[in-house]
């Protein structure tokens, strides 16, 4: 059986209230008790004294035991909440009146007795019971001495003894004590009763307050792995921000973890599906100059097949560029997944980056004056150093001046344009081309993602071109952006590092 929070504490309350109440009723018993015979005693404290200076028996000295006996008896009869005994010097009982076998003790420990006598400050003091050898009674004492005449003067003679007389007694007990459990006792047991009652459910309610929450947080979190953190699903409650209750604490981080997770879970299913689309993309693209390939070759192996020689070389041709699209499409590929993987080291060095634009330049002059395309260098003294990883940043610019004269029409110019702005070098790599769409310039870096403007060039390039660029840049701390108007050209621009 499973068993909540809430229960758990309320038994554990229970259980300990319990306790509690049993303890400060036993102490309060205790103390009524000490309470109780302090003031008897306080108030009994001169009665054996008071016997022995005014009874003749006890006045003149104790000669005749069963007539101090006889007046034992009728003392009790007139005070039944007393006993009286007469204990020798040395302790020993010598007279009392009580029926056969009701005295247990043959003798009395004396110092109490003395104690009382000599020391009546520190009362309640207890004094052996006669009548139980386990038991301990308030009392009152007075020495009993024998009184002898010398020329008419009395003077106290040899000690006889000790008058004890014990405060209430057995029958006095006994009356008590059914008095007591048949009204005090019940009335006070009533009243704790009912306080214990009352109090158990004001802290069952406040438990329940206080547990509330955790309740509820309880709740939200398995109807949150319900929904597999599908937010759409569930609704996360708002939990006030206090700074002192650790539960809505408690609540507001769950709220911010869940976000993040469902977060986390979108943007995971967005690139697999990402994933999927390219790797139904790449595979087309794949199969295309494979199926070109293989019917090229398949001709040429034909032994049934004339061809002359002119032909041939044309196959051959058309065989070698597919080869080569298959091979510039498979390098980007592995190229991208080794950039994705997150293991791409920085090497940064410092360097003339007027240099390097010029070496990147003249590696597409002949491309550019195929295409009839200008490609210009801004400033022309390009003198600026930098501290950057030589062989990411001419991959990046390898790929955007490729995708320029890619998108160029005839009489076309290309410009890369540097300049020095806030201690960083931005480079402007522009075109007079085709431009892009305004609703397509977020999805040019996505991979595989080809703009409508790259209509008959589908099988000039793979694609990945602007994506591995952008990734390169990510790991050289930078980002590109893009200011393209459609039909007038396109404006990529980034930002890297000025060495001093």
């Amino acid at each position: 059986m499973k068993i909540s929070l809430y229960q758990k504490l309320a038994f554990s309350l229970f259980i300990i209230f319990s306790l509690i109440c049993t303890l400060v009723l036993s102490w309060s018993q205790q103390l009524d008790h000490i309470s109780q015979n302090q003031a008897e005693q306080k108030l009994h404290l001169n009665l054996a004294e008071h016997l022995v200076q005014d009874n003749p028996l006890l006045q003149q000295g104790v000669y005749d035991h069963q007539a101090l006996e006889n007046l034992f008896h009728t003392l009790m009869l007139l005070g039944p909440a007393f006993e009286f005994y007469f204990v020798d010097p040395s302790g020993e009982i010598l007279t009392y009146s009580a029926k056969p076998g009701k005295v247990k003790r043959k003798r009395i420990n004396l110092s109490p007795v003395l104690q009382l006598i000599e020391h009546a400050e520190n009362m309640p003091i207890y004094g052996d019971d006669p009548r139980n050898l386990n038991k301990l009674k308030i009392f009152s004492a007075a020495p009993v001495y024998s009184h002898e005449d010398q020329d008419g003067i009395k003077n106290r003679g040899k000690l006889q003894g000790y008058l004890y007389v014990i405060i209430g007694g057995e029958i006095y007990d006994t009356v008590f004590s059914r008095i007591k459990s048949n009204d005090t006792l019940l009335i006070t047991a009533s009243w704790l009763f009912a306080a214990l009652i009352f109090l158990f459910i004001i802290l069952l309610l406040l438990f329940k307050y206080f547990t509330n929450p955790i309740n509820k947080l309880a709740k939200e979190i398995s109807q949150i792995q319900a929904a597999n953190f599908d937010l759409s699903k569930v609704q996360l409650s708002q939990w006030p921000k206090y700074q002192s209750n650790e539960v809505h604490l408690l609540g507001n981080s769950l709220n911010v973890i869940v976000r993040l997770i469902h977060q986390q879970i979108n943007l995971l299913e967005q690139n697999d599906s990402q994933r999927r689309e390219l790797l139904t993309h790449l595979s087309h693209d794949l199969r295309t100059p494979l199926a070109s390939l293989q019917g090229y070759l398949e001709i040429l192996n034909h032994q049934n097949t004339k061809l002359d020689e002119q032909q041939q070389q044309e196959y051959l041709t058309i065989t070698l560029n597919n080869c080569k699209q298959l091979k510039h499409l498979i390098d980007q590929i592995f190229e991208l997944a080794h950039l994705e993987s997150g293991r791409v080291s920085v090497n940064n060095e410092m360097f003339n980056l007027g240099e390097l634009i010029y070496d990147i330049v003249a590696k597409f002059t002949l491309k550019a004056q195929k295409a009839n395309v200008k490609l210009t260098i801004k400033p022309t003294v390009c003198d600026f150093n930098t501290l950057c990883d030589i062989a990411k940043l001419e991959r990046v610019l390898s790929n955007l001046i490729e995708n320029a004269l890619r998108h160029t029409p005839e009489n076309g110019e290309i410009i890369i344009n540097v300049f020095a702005k806030n201690s960083k070098l931005v480079i402007q790599v522009s075109d007079t081309g085709t431009g892009i769409k305004a609703e397509e310039i977020n999805y040019i870096f996505d991979a595989r993602y080809r703009a409508s403007n790259a209509v008959g060039h589908k099988k000039q390039h793979g694609g990945l071109g602007l994506a591995i660029s952008k990734r390169l840049l990510q790991i050289l701390n930078s980002d590109i952006k893009v200011h393209s108007e459609f039909g007038k050209g396109t404006l990529f621009e980034f930002s890297i590092r000025q060495a001093a």
